[in-house]
């Protein structure tokens, strides 16, 4: 048997949950499928959200399962694996497990994955000294000797945006030829005091379980403190691919296309947070689902008026 709810939201991130958070308060039957592969996992804090500031991640979610549950929404630990249309324009959701259900609207909130560039060190430091945002990790490490690793030239953006938070800036070229930055980059770069190291990097240096330096293939080390990385962002779009669902290209990947409440080209499918931008941080993707909710809630309402009206 199938069993129906009115809403699936798909992802318990900051969006999922804000999404179904709505929806239960107003009333409605929703089940939220969680993986349980939060993008910020690695982080020991979230900062910038009011009011939550220096929250740990997991301790986020866990208070957010605890208020939809409040509301009478469902939680199943399960992956989404495939979605399908039926004649009624509704969805049919499969999860891993083997169990189906039927949803009048659905919400995409898979979010993304990081793919961080292939250095020793990288990933096993990710999230404590190896970081990728400033906004988000910036005030907690300033004034330490940071180093940013380049992936591409995008990254002389990087590197400058963080000498806001220190003057003691180096930006390890590694697989970027000196040649590929253009003059306009070399003069920002030297205005705002950032060191440019040519040369592959070979591994991160790490004692005492602390980052202490960058090792380049030449075998010379360089004192830091803090790295700075631009993961490749993959975006989980395979059940908006399955729907025939509208993307479209960014500079950081191909994201779900969305109007401004969150409704995907798909009638009765809307997408928020990290699914529609590499960019959402917890307090955007949270809004951002909070909207998704407050609409489909509108959506069904009316509908179901219409229905009774009979037009």
């Amino acid at each position: 048997m199938t069993d129906r709810y009115e809403v699936v939201v798909v992802g318990g991130g900051a969006a999922g949950l804000s999404a179904a958070l709505v929806l239960g308060r107003a009333r409605r039957h929703v089940l939220v499928v969680d993986a349980g592969e939060p993008r910020n996992a690695p982080a020991a804090h979230m900062q910038g959200y009011l009011s939550r500031d220096g929250m740990s991640p997991a301790e986020f979610l866990a208070e957010g399962r605890r208020e939809i549950q409040r509301y009478g929404v469902e939680l199943v630990r399960d992956r989404a694996v495939d979605v399908a249309r039926d004649d009624a324009r509704e969805f049919d959701v499969t999860l891993e497990s083997g169990r189906t259900v039927h949803a009048r609207r659905l919400v995409v909130a898979t979010g993304l994955a990081d793919e961080l560039p292939t250095v020793p060190g990288v990933a096993e430091r990710f999230g404590r000294d190896v970081l990728h945002c400033p906004y988000c990790h910036g005030w907690e490490v300033r004034d330490q000797a940071f180093g940013v690793l380049a992936t591409s030239v995008m990254s002389v953006h990087q590197a400058l945006m963080v000498t806001q938070w220190s003057k003691d800036v180096s930006l390890f070229l590694h697989t970027v030829a000196e040649s590929e930055l253009s003059d306009e980059d070399l003069r920002h770069l030297a205005a705002a005091g950032v060191n440019v190291v040519p040369g592959e990097v070979a591994a991160l240096v790490v004692s005492d379980d602390r980052l202490t330096g960058v090792r380049l293939a030449d075998g010379s080390e360089h004192e830091r403190s803090v790295v700075f990385v631009a993961p490749r962002a993959v975006p989980r779009t395979g059940l908006l691919e399955q729907l025939g669902a509208d993307l479209e290209e960014t500079p950081f990947g191909v994201y779900a296309a969305v109007d401004e409440a969150g409704r995907t080209s798909v009638p009765g499918v809307w997408a928020a947070g990290n699914a529609v931008g590499f960019s959402e941080q917890v307090i955007n993707a949270a809004a951002l689902g909070y909207r998704a909710g407050a609409m489909i809630n509108g959506d069904l309402l009316f509908a179901d008026i219409a229905d009774a009206s009979g037009g």
